[in-house]
């Protein structure tokens, strides 16, 4: 039998808070956590962090003169950490293992440089070393001193949740008994808006719409009567503690992992039931029954592909008893590499408090008595599916 590994700690700093408890009663409410912004010439919805939570960060760029040249999604993934490691009782140079990753890593600086670049032909002397990829983890392994390997990557969207597998193996190789994972995305610049603006994905949602049935949401995710994608951007970091075995700190239970990547016909293509979330569903659940299922955190991004291709996944692989579904997109927006370990965070809120979040769109979605097994899916371009089994430590 594998040896159990257990979620010991989180720490995110997101629209919805900077604490566990901002988090859990930002889900409760029926509210999203989207404005417009302007993005160089035009204006579109975004979720930005908090006044308070952009203060927090503004005061650990401060607080070190080597952190006043990081970009954003380092800063966040930092503060995370520190949270994080603080609720598990990890200590300063405790040797466990750091993966925190993110689908575009330093994105403001590197747009800042590489204007600069065109505008004066050179650059500054940090442009490289403060957008290189690796500088996520690495600065989080010198800030929380530890003594354990550092590894960043970018897997798009699934990025989080890849960090998540790495983990695990890392766990039961023996070659580590702690490990810090998840995913850290600041991509709020005009570059990355027109980018997903160009893929006709993003929100046109108007306010003065309300009246027309849509209620005030301008993201429709799992909204499957949608005629036109609503996809919005959010920003923020969600990173875990991992810890092999079981203790009294223990939030939830990996039961199960799995991954798998579609057969690629276009370079942003998903199948219209997307074999790849099937196969990492079934790789996650293992010899366990689907009807044991409780709950589906979905990716559900938004856009109107993207969300029916991984429902009609699960009714492939759950058939006439679906789980609960949920998100939290159409709250807080799709947050790119650090949206699994986000949904990672929702679940395990929805299995302490043994209560589910429902989507303002979703009807005929009962909710179950109990909350004993929660799936969590993620998939990004290039059709990387990873599917996350989370039991509750009763």
């Amino acid at each position: 039998m594998k040896e159990q590994i257990s979620i010991t700690a989180i720490g995110s700093i997101s629209p919805l808070g900077k604490t566990s408890e901002e988090t859990w009663a930002s889900y409760l409410q029926d509210n999203h956590f989207f404005e417009q912004k302007a993005f160089g010439e035009s204006t579109e919805w975004a979720a930005s962090l908090s006044k308070d939570s952009k203060q927090e960060i503004e005061e650990l760029r401060n607080s070190d003169n080597k952190y006043k040249s990081l970009d954003d999604s380092v800063l966040f993934a930092l503060y995370a950490s520190r949270d994080a490691i603080a609720k598990a009782g990890w200590k300063e140079g405790d040797d466990f293992g750091v993966n925190i990753g993110s689908s575009r890593g330093a994105t403001a600086l590197f747009e800042k440089y590489h204007k600069e670049f065109l505008e004066n032909n050179r650059t500054a002397t940090l442009s490289s070393p403060t957008t290189t990829l690796g500088n996520i983890s690495s600065w989080v392994a010198h800030d929380l001193k530890t003594k354990g390997p550092e590894i960043s990557h970018s897997i798009t969207c699934s990025t989080a949740l890849h960090a998540v597998l790495n983990g695990v193996a890392w766990l039961r190789s023996g070659m580590a008994d702690k490990f810090l994972v998840g995913g850290s995305e600041a991509p709020l610049t005009p570059f990355t808006i027109a980018q997903m603006k160009a893929l006709k994905i993003y929100s046109q949602y108007k306010t003065e719409n309300a009246s027309e049935g849509n209620a005030g949401y301008p993201s429709r995710a799992l909204d499957f009567e949608k005629e036109k994608s609503t996809m919005i951007l959010g920003e923020g970091a969600s990173v875990i503690c991992l810890e092999k075995g079981v203790n009294e700190k223990t939030l939830a239970i990996i039961e199960g992992v799995g991954y798998a990547t579609e057969p690629l016909r276009h370079n942003i293509s998903i199948s219209t039931d997307a074999e790849c979330f099937q196969s990492s569903m079934k790789m996650a659940l293992g010899e366990i029954n689907p009807d044991e299922i409780d709950a589906i955190v979905m990716h559900a991004p938004g856009t109107i592909k993207g969300d029916i291709s991984e429902y009609k996944a699960i009714e492939k692989v759950f058939c006439n008893k679906l789980p609960f579904l949920t998100t939290n997109k159409w709250k807080v927006g799709h947050t790119f590499g650090a949206s699994g370990a986000l949904s990672i965070e929702l679940a395990v809120l929805m299995l302490q408090h043994q209560q589910v979040i429902k989507v303002p769109f979703v009807a005929d979605s009962l909710a179950p008595r109990k909350l004993k097994r929660v799936l969590v899916n993620a998939v990004g371009f290039g059709g990387n599916a990873v599917s996350i089994l989370l039991s509750h430590n009763l």
